[in-house]
């Protein structure tokens, strides 16, 4: 990898797609899907829990226009999971296409395509269903073990050692630690003993769920999706539909957001199952309310955490239990948990001893998935709030408390599967942080004199950097005639910029302008393999790909030049322009060799290289909040909002800055706003952002960024990743703000008005 001053990473360039956005160029599923598309909608269950008795579509069948009508009697009865995850899955295959059993409102009972929008929708209203209503599990602290079974089917199954027992309601179990926890915590001068609980919230993506499919000339099934796991949805469509993997290519046009929502193969099977079925192109769009209720929030946790220590503030030890709701499906739930404790106890390396423990549990409620931060953001609100809660009780300022006890660079972690903090800023993070926003002048609050006052809080917070001995990531470049670069990637862009960012590695690596690098999208036919964008790995596990590749290209055009100029590659220096002969001086460019290559050639000019790391780096970041509450209301108002995070090298700081604005932004939506309501039936209530608020740019006050670059040795350039760390700190900083404020603690997500007003007349 090249060392020395760099020229195009870490700056900050424009997006390579840039243009095409500003002047609506960008071309997203909807747009390259044919006129001619089958509309595809599906009939929702109107029960929590049922049985499908009877379907009767005769009437359905005859509107005109109307091409096909399949129930459950019509599918394949193959169980399969929709999570996007690498093979096997840790997420049981306990799904079908469509089943017998309906399993929450708004799970699917039938699917109708028709030449028209108009058509299908009368004919939806024409489906006669006898359903045997059943009783649901909506109340995950009693799913474990109740009697009443989510999934009581016998072809059920859990491909890994998870701790999944479906007679039990349970998709995940584990136990693990470090230290004799009850012993530490016996011996412990304080102990904090709290419950804290996150509800499911929604990614509310621009872009809602939407596939288009068709079959080529060679029959195959082609899907053109908004996904961020294209690989991952080809084999999900194989196992769905029961045919070989060779028969099924997917395609990723530009995605108009995803933040995990499209980890999941949510809308892929409905349009794919009909092209299979009649042979014709098909579509789906969800509307808004589809993805809302019948799609893949955040996971609802409840997290019970007991933490120890002296009358010096010396955290001692740390025991979590955390109790996750996956849903009607098991989808990323044996997964999200394990971040809710590996991700939090780490960030307190001198503690003693510490147990984590999880139960993830089936209900009747809309299946649960991928969201940034994954089980991580509910795991830092817990533990960071239980810290902020030692301070208080020990009466000392919490970021003290912190400076006392967080992990630090070279430490052992743990809870951390052992992994040491090879690059760790986390130290000048929360001192910059600090000094941002003025820590030592407004802790821990200001009476404003009009009847409202305001406080700051701190929290930490650390994520990874793609999934650690799992992950991988392919590159290749080729050199094209005048020797430009085609750079393809398998990794998807979902807004994020990660083209932009493989694109400066290249062209760092290249030594040649970020104008020479052509990257091009997602195609599993032509694409390397690369297991998708999320777990924060492309910039980490992606982005060593490219190094990997562009240095064994490299070789390649030396060698080439080398016989072209009649001497070894031993001789010759390749500058990023033009391969030379450092004997003779003589030299040949690289459009030259790009030429040549295409006339009498027995080998392309090419490179693929794959990267998969045994570790995952963490980033780290301190976020302090100041807010201002109406002690006659209790409405919270966003003030200000000091950020610094601790990415290794930052790749390019403008799309770096705007990623942490825009995942404060959704942590304090997080904080204040979201909150997914369902009534005494299962029925969610949050159906459309009328009733599910997300907050606007006038809602989050100011927001501001900064870094401290450590530098990661196994990553390229010594960057790590920041695409999820950046939700995580809201929560806590917002509630520890909350706290010092007006002395309320609210250990239940969103923190609303009302929950603060009751606690104030306490």
């Amino acid at each position: 990898m090249k060392t020395g001053k760099l020229r195009i990473v870490n700056r900050p360039v424009s997006k390579v797609d840039a243009h095409a956005l500003v002047t609506g160029k960008a071309v997203y599923t909807n747009d390259l899907a044919p006129s001619d598309c089958l509309i595809v909608k599906v009939l929702r269950s109107p029960h929590a829990h049922a049985l499908i008795r009877e379907i009767n579509t005769a009437r359905a069948e005859a509107v005109p226009g109307i091409e096909c009508i399949l129930t459950y009697k019509d599918c394949p009865d193959k169980r399969f999971t929709m999570a996007g995850q690498t093979y096997p899955e840790p997420s049981p295959y306990d799904r079908l296409i469509l089943d017998q059993r309906v399993r929450f409102v708004g799970d699917a009972a039938a699917i109708i395509a028709g030449t028209s929008e108009e058509a299908v929708k009368k004919a939806m209203k024409l489906i006669k269903v006898k359903y045997e209503v059943l009783e649901p599990v909506l109340d995950f602290r009693t799913a474990k073990d109740n009697p009443i079974l989510v999934h009581p089917e016998d072809n059920w199954k859990s491909l890994c050692p998870v701790g999944a027992d479906n007679k039990r309601n349970l998709c995940a179990h584990e136990v693990s630690g470090s230290g004799d926890i009850d012993a530490v915590l016996d011996s412990c001068d304080y102990v904090i003993d709290r419950v804290y609980h996150t509800k499911a919230n929604q990614q509310a993506m621009m872009e809602t769920f939407r596939t288009y499919t068709y079959l080529d000339t060679y029959g195959r099934l082609n899907v053109v999706s908004s996904t961020q796991v294209p690989f991952h949805v080809r084999r999900i469509l194989a196992n769905a539909l029961d045919i070989p993997k060779y028969k099924v290519r997917v395609v990723k046009p530009r995605i108009g957001g995803g933040f995990g929502a499209k980890q999941t193969s949510v809308s892929e099977v409905y349009p794919a199952i009909v092209t299979w079925k009649t042979g014709k192109p098909a579509k789906i769009i969800y509307t808004r309310e589809e993805s809302l209720i019948a799609s893949s929030p955040r996971h609802e946790m409840e997290m019970h955490v007991r933490l120890g220590a002296d009358k010096e503030g010396n955290i001692r030890g740390i025991d979590l239990y955390t109790l996750s709701n996956t849903g009607a499906f098991g989808e990323h739930g044996p997964t999200t948990v394990g971040l809710s404790g590996h991700k939090s106890i780490p960030l307190y390396g001198k503690a003693e001893a510490f147990r984590f423990t999880y139960d993830v549990v089936y209900t009747n409620v809309m299946s649960a998935g991928a969201y940034r931060g994954y089980g991580a953001t509910q795991g830092i609100f817990a533990v960071e709030s239980a810290v902020n809660e030692l301070a208080q009780v020990l009466g000392m300022d919490p970021t003290v408390l912190r400076e006392k006890n967080m992990v630090r660079e070279g430490q052992v972690m743990p809870a951390y599967y052992g992994e040491t903090a090879q690059s760790c800023a986390l130290d000048r993070c929360l001192e910059r942080a600090k000094e941002m926003i003025g820590w030592d002048e407004k802790y821990p609050c200001r009476d404003m004199g009009n009847g409202k006052v305001r406080g700051v809080g701190v929290a930490m917070a650390m994520q990874g950097s793609g999934i650690s001995g799992v992950d991988t990531g392919s590159v290749a470049i080729k050199v094209n005639d005048d020797g430009f670069y085609s750079l393809m990637i398998g990794a998807t862009d979902m807004g994020t910029g990660c083209d932009t960012i493989l694109s400066q590695m290249a062209a760092e690596c290249l030594d040649c302008d970020l104008e020479d690098i052509i990257v091009s999208g997602v195609d599993t036919d032509t694409s390397p393999y690369d297991c998708g964008s999320y777990a924060s790995s492309t910039t980490y596990v992606t982005g060593m790909a490219v190094v990997k590749t562009c240095e064994t290209l490299s070789r390649k055009i030396c060698e080439r030049g080398a016989e072209y100029l009649g001497c070894s590659p031993a001789d010759v220096e390749f500058d990023g322009q033009k391969v030379t002969d450092l004997k003779t001086g003589e030299s040949i460019s690289r459009k030259e060799i790009g030429n040549r290559v295409m006339c009498s050639s027995n080998q392309p000019l090419s490179a693929n290289e794959a990267f998969s790391s045994p570790t995952s780096p963490p980033p780290f970041m301190a976020g302090i909040a100041e807010v201002e509450i109406d002690k006659e209301t209790g409405v919270v108002e966003m003030i200000d909002y000091a950020a610094v995070v601790d990415c290794g090298t930052v790749v390019n700081p403008n799309l770096a800055r705007v990623q942490t604005e825009g995942g404060i932004a959704q942590g304090i939506g997080m904080a204040l706003y979201e909150d997914i309501v369902y009534n005494s039936k299962g029925k969610n209530y949050s159906n459309s952002f009328m009733q599910y608020k997300i907050p606007s740019r006038l809602d989050v006050g100011n927001i501001r960024v900064e870094f401290e670059s450590s530098y990661e040795p196994t990553g390229p350039f010594g960057a790590k990743s920041i695409g999820e760390i950046v939700i995580n700190t809201p929560s806590p900083a917002i509630s520890n703000a909350i706290q010092n404020a007006v002395g309320v603690i609210i250990r239940e997500l969103p923190m609303t008005a009302e929950k603060i007003y009751r606690g104030m007349q306490r």
